[in-house]
């Protein structure tokens, strides 16, 4: 067994199919008109791509998401809030599929994740407030954690 084997639970072909997805989230996320912080989400089921979000305002509203204060307005959507709703429009089912976002999200996202019935949650960066992990974790959800700049990586 290889190195990448050894630390990836699905072996090196699903590490390198995580760390495609986390990059086309973090181009996603590119889409985002926030200054702040731009954040960007896939659901991945059967690797077919279901559903896509980035952070930004609802649909009709002003493409702007900070105040002049520079702090995010208070309806702003988060990336991993706008995939579910996008899916929950579709014909898809998020149900036991993967969600790639480039941060990992918080305790109201988090919630959202549980109740759309996803199953692993792929993140490369770390918010600092770990609570909607820890309540990810306490559901039985799957968390990755993998860090793009490094070759090697770990789960959590």
């Amino acid at each position: 067994m290889n190195r990448k084997d050894a630390i990836h639970p699905y072996g090196a072909k699903q590490l390198q199919f995580d760390r495609r997805y986390l990059r086309m989230a973090a181009i996603w996320a590119e889409n985002s008109y926030c200054k702040r912080r731009q954040v960007g989400a896939l659901i991945v089921k059967d690797k077919m791509i279901i559903s896509d979000g980035y952070n930004g305002t609802p649909s009709g509203f002003e493409n702007v998401c900070e105040d002049e204060n520079n702090v995010t307005k208070p309806y702003v959507l988060h990336a991993e809030a706008n995939a579910i709703t996008k899916v929950a429009r579709s014909n898809n089912s998020s149900e036991n599929s993967t969600l790639y976002i480039t941060d990992s999200p918080c305790m109201e996202c988090s919630k959202l994740i549980i109740q759309s019935g996803i199953r692993r949650v792929v993140y490369s960066n770390q918010y600092r407030n770990l609570e909607g992990i820890d309540l990810l974790k306490r559901a039985g959800i799957e968390m990755v954690y993998i860090d793009l700049e490094e070759k090697d990586n770990e789960i959590q």
